[in-house]
């Protein structure tokens, strides 16, 4: 039976080989996908998968529907990631058909597998239920289709711009994909089938701008503006260094050389050389003005692995080294799913002892509703491992994000809630308790008797110039509306008015007002305030809203924030 086996694996032709081991490979993803416990991401994106809509605060929908769809075919962590360990044995299939010689072997097979399997971001992201597996698999079928459009195939156009709605489907960096593809070759943008496949993207897309427009282009605010931060040299080293890691450190040099030795004669081929350079450098000078995630450049390993098969199944040298390095890399990778799987070392980290965690606020809520005050995965995380009701508070201080658009908080109306509060420094009539959890980390939260949310209250102001002065006062004229069933009392209690003035991700500037009103149930009204533009705040942009201020909640902007600038003289 052995002998069988070995002869039938020796007559494998280059393209079998291929999709036996990328077959191998995804059995072990699915292994890993259904034994290892949530990222904090895929729980958000499971949250997502609960309302199906087109589209969500941070991602276009093909995450969400993806999710979805797993469940209903598989219960827990499989069900989440099923979808994504499909996609990758299929675009990493498509990657080798545009990248095929036609002379090729089954050396040249084993060794694409290799430096496929190789690339430790491929690996990971192999089996988590995050955007990149789409939008990965969509790029190929991009290139796949862009071949066909460079090579003058009828309706090529047509496959392309379907392929390019998936893409921004996917994710949003579908557009660089894009735009550096025609880039690399410029004259693709002198044929007017071209623009024909981006009104088919366009058309495609009609229903995703839809849902933006009705959510205020939210994303788009967010991904191009909201995510700034003040520059910090950390951003820079931190990206170059990830850079070094994510794609494997054995074979940084080797990537290099091969950049620098391949010349590609074909449309494709110019376009995966491209990829690479383009994201990495897009996303450098990213850093400048804010962190930027290792994985957000996770396209250029299709360039990176492309140019190094070409490069090594010409050197027979570097090929060696490439096999023997890249076994190197799998046998750690083997470690570390390992440790994924069984946690033997004892880390404490975002997929390990996520039931005991949650369980344990579980046991303190006793069925009631947890509001969190924390990151946005924490309340999706608590639902999913526990079954519990739960709530994320936009946080000023943090970021916003899908919890948002939810109206989990307005189910809880009059019911008594938890709420999730720091316990340093917290207000001594909110009788706050804390329990340390098994992970180690301390769980704090007062208990609010009837709880009754001012989220919801929409804040719009007009008298805000585009540019003050320290020391100015400023008359602003309120317009204040309550989509409650109950009246709310400001200056009393402990709500209370204050205004906001935002710079960049983590800098608020919050002036409390001493202003009394009562907001009518269902109703709304005008109010006028006056302010002192403070001297804290002279130099910089702000966004400037209000915000109701309850004792222990967090908060965000009640209303849309409006930009000025604050002069450094007053």
């Amino acid at each position: 039976m052995e002998c069988t086996l070995t002869k039938r694996y020796a007559r494998l032709c280059p393209d079998a080989l291929v999709a036996l081991w990328l077959g191998v490979w995804w059995v072990a993803n699915l292994v890993q996908a259904g034994f290892s416990e949530l990222a904090n991401d895929e729980a958000y994106y499971h949250m997502f998968a609960e309302h199906l809509a087109w589209g969500y605060f941070d991602h276009p929908p093909v995450t969400a529907l993806l999710v979805w769809a797993g469940e209903h075919l598989f219960g827990g962590e499989l069900g989440v990631r099923f979808f994504f360990t499909v996609l990758q044995p299929l675009y990493l299939w498509v990657l080798w058909r545009l990248v095929r010689p036609s002379d090729a072997t089954r050396r040249d097979a084993a060794l694409y597998v290799m430096i496929a399997a190789a690339t430790l971001m491929l690996q990971l992201y192999g089996f988590l239920a995050v955007p990149d597996g789409p939008l990965l698999f969509s790029t190929a079928l991009f290139l796949a289709a862009f071949r066909r459009f460079a090579d003058g195939r009828p309706r090529a156009w047509l496959w392309m711009g379907l392929a390019m709605a998936l893409m921004a489907y996917s994710k949003y960096h579908g557009a660089l994909v894009v735009v550096f593809v025609l880039a690399a070759n410029p004259r693709q943008l002198l044929r007017p089938t071209l623009y024909l496949s981006g009104a088919v993207a366009l058309a495609l897309l009609v229903p995703h701008l839809v849902w933006q427009y009705h959510h205020d282009w939210a994303s788009f605010a967010y991904h191009l503006s909201g995510r700034n931060s003040v520059f910090r040299p950390g951003y820079v080293a931190e990206f170059l260094g990830n850079m070094l890691v994510v794609f494997n450190p054995f074979f940084v040099p080797l990537y290099i050389q091969a950049w620098r030795k391949t010349r590609p004669q074909t449309p494709v081929g110019r376009a995966l050389k491209f990829l690479p350079v383009a994201f990495i450098v897009f996303f450098l000078l990213s850093a400048l003005r804010g962190y930027v995630q290792p994985q957000w450049v996770i396209v250029a390993a299709f360039g990176l692995v492309c140019v190094l098969f070409d490069y090594a199944r010409r050197h027979p040298r570097t090929r060696r080294y490439v096999l023997r390095a890249g076994a190197v890399t799998l046998v750690l990778v083997a470690a570390v799913r390992a440790e994924m799987l069984f946690n033997p070392l004892g880390l404490r980290f975002e997929v390990f002892d996520n039931k005991p965690h949650y369980g344990a606020i579980a046991d303190v809520a006793a069925g009631r509703p947890v509001i969190f005050r924390g990151g946005y995965a924490v309340a999706a995380k608590y639902a999913f491992y526990t079954g519990g009701e739960a709530y994320c508070q936009p946080n000023i201080t943090y970021r916003t994000h899908q919890w948002q658009f939810r109206d989990d908080d307005t189910r809880f109306i009059g019911r008594e809630v938890l709420v999730e509060c720091p316990l340093e420094g917290a207000d001594s009539a909110l009788h706050v308790e804390s329990v340390t959890l098994p992970t180690g980390k301390r769980f704090s939260w007062f208990v609010d008797r009837s709880f009754h949310p001012v989220r919801r209250v929409d804040i719009s102001f007009e008298g805000l110039p585009e540019r003050v002065t320290p020391g100015e006062e400023l008359r602003l004229e309120l317009r204040i509306t309550n989509p409650y069933p109950y009246e709310i009392r400001v200056g009393e209690g402990d709500t209370r008015l204050a205004l906001l003035w935002k710079h960049g991700r983590f800098r608020v500037d919050a002036f409390p007002l001493d202003e009394r009103f009562t907001i009518p149930a269902g109703g709304e009204l005008t109010r006028s305030v006056t302010f002192a533009v403070a001297p804290q705040l002279a130099g910089e942009r702000f966004d400037v809203g209000f915000a109701l201020q309850r004792t222990g909640y967090a908060n965000w902007f009640n209303g849309k924030p409006l930009p000025t600038e604050v002069s450094s003289q007053p």
